[in-house]
């Protein structure tokens, strides 16, 4: 793969990532409810799921998944209810998950193990049809088929996951130093409600997604 078409494509990937979207918000929300180190499994959960969408573009398998129209319905609403149930959830409970959250205090919930922190960042990113639409169009177009099918599969997901994951941890850095500003732990119900909302808002654009 020559020098310019992975600097195009690296800037496809950067629009891509940096966008707000589901993986944002729920890594920002986890950093927010249980600290950075707690949301890194989420991140590389969502990493692990952009990872097996990559590897199923570039088999062609992705193709199918996208244009059947019964698995792209259920992955649509399945991704969509939840997104709507967490959404509903954060803003009735907030970051603690408590009905009965201080305004002024540290969260005192003990929180989920890391495996269930990964498994809803993997199941974010298997459930939405726009992640498996990005990919499947994405990365045939990098591919020549002349060249060793490995090393070009190789270059391409190191760094769409690298951008990922740098994106997905940045946002979470700067939501967890939002938190310990004075302002923001006096407004933190305010702002559960407003990470309600856009998980709502996400839940709904993903329901009325088209298939192509």
């Amino acid at each position: 793969m020559n020098l310019e078409n992975w600097l195009l494509f690296s800037s496809i990937a950067i629009i891509a990532t940096i966008t707000p979207g589901p993986a944002i918000l729920l890594a920002s929300t986890h950093s927010v409810s249980y600290g950075l180190k707690k949301a890194l499994a989420t991140i590389l959960g969502n990493i692990s799921g952009l990872f097996a969408m990559s590897a199923l573009s570039v088999l062609g398998l992705s193709t199918v998944i996208l244009y059947s129209t019964t698995v792209f319905v259920t992955v649509k609403f399945v991704g969509a209810a939840y997104l709507i149930y967490f959404g509903i959830k954060l803003w009735h409970h907030g970051f603690s998950g408590s009905k009965n959250q201080s305004h002024n205090t540290e969260i005192s919930r003990k929180p989920p193990p890391a495996i269930n922190l990964y498994m809803q960042g993997l199941f974010v990113a298997f459930s939405n049809p726009k992640a498996i639409a990005f990919t499947t169009a994405l990365f045939p177009q990098f591919i020549d088929p002349a060249q060793p099918l490995i090393s070009q599969f190789s270059i391409l997901v190191a760094t769409f996951m690298s951008l990922s994951f740098v994106c997905l941890f940045a946002y979470s850095y700067a939501a967890e130093n939002m938190k310990r500003r004075p302002s923001v732990s006096i407004a933190s119900a305010y702002l559960s409600k407003v990470f309600g909302l856009a998980f709502v808002a996400s839940g709904v654009a993903l329901a009325g997604a088209s298939q192509k």
